[in-house]
């Protein structure tokens, strides 16, 4: 009885992980009047979106997004807040940077064309907006907007791929993920700005971003440590990483990183009195290693360093970026460029 009780468990089990929910979308071949299954795709993110928000079902929840590009002509909104640490919400590419058969190519691309809505200091667009918790978004690629960023002197527009408002939400990772933009025709203000807690960016690119990242504001209660490891900043024209008074620097891990071709290094939010701790990094060729901001308009003011404690980090040496659209690491760290030996970019897995 007891062994035929515990087949019975392990079978449920088994059906349960089956039944987890899981879309398919497909811009090419796509329909939004489809089931969502591999074989009948749907065709936007956004009809995807409409589907989680109203299944209830204590489950988790895969929406799978092939290559080809996939235009946000609204923003996208998660907000059924029904997830756990184990049964997550996951926005991933089909085919993964770590899979044998991945080329640059076949990353899934995310291009925020949202309308515009006001905002401090002039206009914001915003891509993917996950307003529940327990979130993973990995293997994509997100553009700039096509959107040109001057307003007039006092007012810009800003285009945020992925953006979390909410102050108590925790548990955010972003791994995997290229976020390339163009100061000229494709502005990417910043790749991940999120509120909250557990903001981990974990194997991530970052080429030509005005800012990659903002570990925003919380509302002061507890939540899991926010992270940033193993990622590439490469031409940040305003800074690498920016920190707020509600990032709090003993619960913040910034390890294996690399930060070149930058304004300034680091930026905190002025007046933020936070410490922080670098480990494993290389930081070069930048104007500044650390500075204050205030806002979006806020220009780069020059600080002491003495709030960020670096361990094992080195400020010199070359950062080559690969340039040939044919190759496995196009945008990622060449052969040969320093820093090879730190893992920073998309890929987890050693090359054989």
């Amino acid at each position: 009885m007891i062994k035929y009780t515990l087949s019975f468990v392990l079978f449920m089990m088994a059906v349960l992980s089956v039944d987890a929910e899981q879309l398919y979308v497909n811009p090419r071949t796509g329909n939004d009047v489809n089931t969502g299954t591999k074989s009948q795709p749907l065709k936007t993110i956004i009809e995807a979106s409409k589907r989680v928000n109203l299944n209830k079902e204590p489950e988790a929840t895969t929406i799978i997004l092939s290559e080809g590009i996939h235009l946000l002509t609204q923003t996208v909104i998660f907000n059924n807040d029904k997830y756990t640490l184990a049964n997550r919400l996951v926005i991933c590419a089909e085919v993964m940077p770590d899979d044998s058969d991945w080329t640059p190519q076949k990353m899934p691309v995310v291009v925020t064309a949202s309308p515009l809505e006001a905002g401090v200091g002039g206009q914001e667009a915003k891509g993917i907006q996950p307003e529940v918790s327990h979130v993973t978004i990995e293997g994509l690629r997100f553009t700039g907007s096509p959107d040109y960023s001057y307003i007039d002197g006092t007012n810009l527009r800003r285009s945020y791929p992925i953006w979390r408002d909410g102050k108590s939400l925790d548990d955010l990772l972003i791994s995997q993920c290229l976020f390339a933009g163009n100061v000229d025709v494709l502005p990417l203000h910043v790749g991940v700005i999120a509120n909250g807690y557990g903001l981990v960016i974990d194997h991530c690119v970052f080429y030509n971003c005005k800012i990659p990242v903002v570990f925003w504001k919380n509302d002061g209660g507890t939540g899991s440590r926010s992270a940033m490891r193993h990622s590439l900043v490469y031409g940040g024209y305003f800074c690498g990483v920016w920190t707020t008074q509600g990032t709090n620097g003993n619960e913040f891990d910034f390890h294996h990183n690399i930060i070149a071709g930058t304004s300034t290094i680091w930026i905190r939010e002025k007046g933020s009195k936070r410490r922080y701790k670098a480990s494993d990094c290389i930081f070069t060729d930048y104007s500044k290693l650390a500075g204050y901001g205030s806002g979006p308009l806020s220009d780069s003011d020059a600080t002491s360093t003495d709030f960020l404690e670096m361990k094992n980090v080195q400020t010199t040496g070359t950062i080559t970026i690969e340039k040939d659209q044919s190759k496995r690491n196009y945008l990622q760290l060449a052969e040969g460029s320093a820093g090879s030996n730190l893992m920073a970019g998309l890929f987890k897995k050693k090359r054989q």
